[in-house]
């Protein structure tokens, strides 16, 4: 009996002492939570290492955007118009915004990019670890693929992202997204037949394959497909439609 009061007891003290210090783990979370929120404002340091200053958050980015021009762009830009498209405003704006901004970026992975030993150290989504050899099969056949010399040709591109949600219905903006020299669409976002909400033209159709148009004739003959893979099979699947092989 001696014995199992002891145990008993033994137990009790070990699930008070685990109760206990949960309890201060939680408060010291929370406590740390607090204390990040306070401090979110922090100094941040551009791509060469110049302090970008307290107005970023610590990731870099600016924390209060208003649709004001900062007054560095504003002298550059004295007769920038809603809608209009001048060659070097978008990236000038996006390095006021998030001064770590890196222009130079394909538009289409290639065997040429810069940061190809980086992403062959993470798993998909992050990277392509373990897809070396099948990414470069699939980039052997598509290495030709770009935007047509037409719009490779513009000083400035406007480009629109047409959503698969139903806002665009009754709204008659079909010529409008069409005025766009890029137009984007995701997934399987239906055009034919609703032309005059949604256009029809595409210049760009990004998806994943459970996403993507299950019937060759539904796709625009003028268009160019865009994979996100975002796991292994993703890539496997592409290279099987690239090579015309039985998925």
């Amino acid at each position: 009996m001696g014995l199992l009061v002891f145990m008993r007891n033994l137990l009790l003290a070990l699930c008070l002492f685990l109760v206990l210090g949960f309890l201060y783990y939680s408060a010291w979370k929370l406590h740390l939570l607090r204390w990040e929120d306070s401090n979110s404002v922090v100094l941040s340091f551009d791509s060469v290492g110049h302090t970008i200053g307290s107005e970023y958050d610590k990731l870099g980015f600016l924390l209060n955007l208003d649709s004001k021009l900062p007054p560095e762009l504003a002298s550059k830009y004295a007769n920038f118009s809603e809608g209009a498209c001048k060659p070097g405003y978008a990236s000038a704006l996006m390095t006021v915004i998030f001064p770590k901004f890196s222009k130079p970026a394909p538009m289409f992975l290639d065997d040429s990019f810069r940061k190809w030993a980086r992403i062959r150290d993470f798993v998909p989504p992050f990277g392509i670890k373990g897809q070396d050899n099948l990414i470069k099969a699939i980039l052997s056949a598509t290495k030709d693929y770009r935007l047509t010399p037409a719009l490779d040709s513009l000083s400035c591109r406007r480009c629109i992202i047409v959503g698969n949600g139903g806002v665009l219905a009754n709204k008659s903006l079909g010529l409008k997204i069409d005025d766009y020299d890029v137009v984007v669409r995701l997934n399987s976002a239906p055009v034919k037949g609703f032309e005059k909400d949604v256009g029809g033209k595409t210049t760009l159709r990004i998806t994943y394959p459970e996403g993507a148009i299950q019937k060759m004739e539904q796709y625009e003959k003028d268009s160019l497909f865009v994979l996100a893979g975002f796991k292994w099979q993703d890539f496997k699947w592409l290279k099987y439609i690239v090579y015309k092989e039985k998925v």
